[in-house]
């Protein structure tokens, strides 16, 4: 498929680019990392509003170029006071789990394209697409938070049970621990996990198949999808401020300390092995 390289909007850490009128790619480009620090979030906003706003689009891909990472969790090392209390967008939710929200019901095919860890947040913008697809050597998909005393806030508490079943969302989320893409395609997080060496060529088919296809149609199809599978804003709204009431208890800033004195948010182990690290803080 030949690119354009028309480039839409314009960010800093993340690249919405338009391969053809009707498909895009958004890349996160956030070294070393792809950690989601505040600055980030204007960015997701602008690229949601540009997504749900074009007439012509049918598909965007979610990718990363950063090696060993999707996207991650919350930059921990930032002052996150002001993200955290950030007023509500129209539907009453905090900006992020909307944003979410306005993803998984946009006019548009929305696909993530998971080479490398989707923790926290990028897990929860995953879950928020309509398809996912991982490597299979690479890939690694968690919801921590719990391992640091957080309850999830952007959705993986009401979209994981619908999506893996009660039982296995349960053990994604409580354990904390690390879902390699092999697993995460036997437990239904993903629709599939492939061979790293054929997961971009696979998607990129996929997403221009889709692409070729009747927009007005695509879209009924979604809508009526969307239906019975989304979960209604009441409990996106709980997860979001369970996660904010449990960010401010002393036990929880107590953990995040000795997390980030470990080497939590900064490059090397307690990174790469992040649902290992969580779980021994007490050994």
């Amino acid at each position: 498929m030949k690119d354009q390289n028309h480039a839409a909007p314009k960010t800093t850490q993340i690249r919405l680019v338009k391969h053809t009128p009707e498909y895009w790619r958004v890349t996160f480009d956030n070294a070393p990392l792809n950690i989601f620090g505040p600055e980030m979030l204007p960015q997701v906003n602008e690229m949601i509003t540009a997504v749900e706003s074009d007439e012509r689009i049918k598909v965007v891909v979610f990718d990363s170029a950063v090696e060993g990472f999707f996207l991650i969790h919350l930059d921990f090392l930032a002052n996150l006071d002001d993200l955290a209390h950030l007023p509500p967008g129209p539907t009453g939710l905090h900006p992020w789990p909307e944003m979410l929200v306005r993803l998984s019901r946009a006019p548009v095919v929305s696909i993530a394209l998971i080479r490398g860890r989707a923790t926290g947040m990028g897990s929860e913008l995953a879950l928020a697409c309509d398809m996912r697809f991982a490597s299979r050597e690479k890939a690694i998909l968690s919801q921590f938070e719990l391992g640091a005393g957080l309850v999830p806030g952007g959705g993986p508490l009401a979209r994981l049970p619908r999506l893996i079943g009660r039982g296995r969302a349960l053990e994604v989320i409580l354990s904390a621990n690390d879902i390699p893409g092999d697993l995460a395609e036997l437990y239904g997080y993903v629709n599939r996990s492939l061979p790293d060496a054929d997961l971009d060529a696979y998607v990129e088919a996929l997403a221009a198949r889709i692409a070729s296809f009747n927009k007005q149609a695509l879209m009924e199809a979604k809508r009526i999808v969307n239906v019975a599978s989304l979960p209604p804003d009441i409990e996106l709204e709980s997860g979001w401020n369970a996660c904010i009431a449990s960010m401010a208890r002393p036990a929880t800033q107590e953990r995040i300390k000795k997390l980030i004195e470990r080497g939590f948010c900064e490059p090397g182990d307690a990174e790469d092995r992040l649902g290992d690290f969580v779980g021994k803080l007490e050994r």
